[in-house]
């Protein structure tokens, strides 16, 4: 059993470290657009008028939430809450 775990951790120690596929610098700045974009869509899916078609706001509403959440992830991830 010592001879795999030997093996497993040369492995390990000869591996790349990790870096993540989006730079780090660069998440403040999705982290305001994404949040920004989902204030400005949570107005609009607010002031729009109701039809008898739910889709478009469905659409909407879809794409603010996800918005929404990108941005707090970003957020987070700006500030060192790694999520």
């Amino acid at each position: 059993m010592s001879e795999s775990y030997a093996s497993i951790k040369a492995l390990h120690s000869s591996l790349p470290s990790f870096t993540p596929p989006i730079s780090t610098s660069v998440l403040p700045y999705i982290a305001l657009f994404a949040l920004l974009a989902f204030f400005a869509l949570a107005f609009t899916f607010t002031t729009l008028p109701k039809s008898r078609n739910p889709i478009p706001e469905l659409g909407l509403a879809l794409l603010a939430s996800a918005l929404a959440g990108g941005g707090v992830v970003a957020l987070f991830c700006t500030v060192g809450v790694y999520v």
